[in-house]
């Protein structure tokens, strides 16, 4: 259940939304550390489209990790979040995890209600009976989805090396206390050229993340998308890495 967590725990902010748009495509490859050698194990992809309810029209964002097919004897993951979010904001309404990891299967929904803080959260695991209830959230707390695209409208060109910021993630129906702390610009070699980039690090206050305040990093293009290109993480499990293989449909 930890795979995806380091990548969708980022900034929650609440400026305009100037770089995502619909129809944005991003593919990565995601290494583990197995006996010492980072092994590439699965492909993740995050994609954007546009849902017309009968009130207005909402942005999907959408992110999958599925291991290769010859680690599916292994381990096979088959991971699905999703966020339904106001398009100018990125403010959540909805928000579905489907979790299919080896013989472990779990389903989350989350329903936003920003008026009283509180999320409506229903819950599925194999064999288990539904479960539902009500969770308090503070006035800026977001799920995992739409906290990870929010990073990317956060103005990195007027922020001070060194700048820490607090943020409040709803995971597991419980609120996570997690820190970001931007470390400056760094050019970086990817598989869509060399990138003048945004180098940030990440820290939880719980057991999501390991290592101290710098063990797990995240570098974002230092243009208007400021689309994650590379990414360092520690969790429970073990470490590994997250590169970008292509990016297409970008707003800028």
């Amino acid at each position: 259940m930890y795979f995806l967590v380091f990548f969708l725990v980022a900034l929650s902010v609440g400026a305009q939304n100037n770089a995502i748009a619909a129809g944005e495509r991003l593919t990565y490859t995601a290494s583990y550390n197995m006996s010492g050698i980072l092994t590439n194990i699965a492909e993740v992809t995050m994609e954007t489209s546009a849902i017309k309810t009968s009130k207005a029209t909402l942005l999907r964002l959408k992110c999958t990790a599925a291991t290769y097919s010859k680690w599916d004897h292994f381990f096979k993951i088959r991971d699905l979040y999703e966020s339904y979010v106001n398009p100018n904001t990125l403010t959540p309404y909805l928000y579905k995890r489907d979790i299919n990891e080896g013989n472990y299967y779990k389903f989350v929904q989350y329903t936003f209600s920003h008026k009283t803080n509180t999320v409506k959260s229903i819950q599925r695991k194999r064999n288990n009976q539904e479960q539902k209830n009500d969770v308090s959230i503070k006035p800026d707390t977001k799920d995992i989805v739409s906290t990870l695209y929010g990073i990317r409208l956060f103005d990195f060109k007027n922020m001070t090396i060194g700048t820490h910021k607090s943020l409040n993630i709803l995971f597991d129906r419980e609120e996570v206390k997690a820190q970001i702390t931007f470390l400056g610009k760094e050019t970086i070699s990817t598989a869509i050229g060399n990138k003048l980039c945004y180098k940030l690090a990440i820290y939880t206050s719980d057991d999501v993340l390991k290592g101290g305040t710098k063990s797990n990093l995240v570098w974002l293009t230092a243009d208007d998308n400021k689309i994650i290109v590379y990414g360092k993480f520690n969790i429970p499990v073990g470490n590994g890495e997250l590169k970008i293989k292509s990016a297409t449909g970008l707003k800028n």
